[in-house]
């Protein structure tokens, strides 16, 4: 039906950025919320950001004014740029895209997942 494809984890210094992506294809017709979650080894899967189809943003504590969400729905892809990365940033991130695949009737996908590991 609907895959999602992650990318641009990787290991970074503290301080440094990343950007991470999350492409879908298939069968959409369109893309609502999208958002980003982490999970840190040892830890439960979290929240980071999420963005309405409106615009509406929603990001973690943790992460305000150092993350920003975005999203190009003509490419169907959501975005999450990480500037002043921290040690704690560490995790697997996951996006997670509620899609309408026809008029009225949507489903939740996620991707699977991105390493992030920043280094000390």
């Amino acid at each position: 039906q609907v895959q999602l494809v992650e990318s641009g984890g990787g290991l970074v210094q503290a301080g440094g950025s990343l950007r991470l992506s999350c492409a879908a294809s298939g069968n959409i017709f369109k893309i609502n919320a999208m958002g980003w979650y982490r999970q840190a080894p040892g830890k439960q899967r979290e929240l980071v950001a999420i963005l309405t189809r409106g615009g509406g943003t929603n990001y973690a504590d943790s992460v305000k004014g150092r993350f920003t969400i975005s999203r190009d729905n003509a490419k169907n892809t959501a975005y999450l740029q990480m500037n002043s990365l921290k040690p704690e940033d560490t995790g697997v991130y996951f996006c997670n895209l509620d899609v309408e695949l026809t008029a009225g009737y949507d489903k939740i996908f996620w991707g699977q997942g991105t390493q992030v590991t920043v280094s000390s």
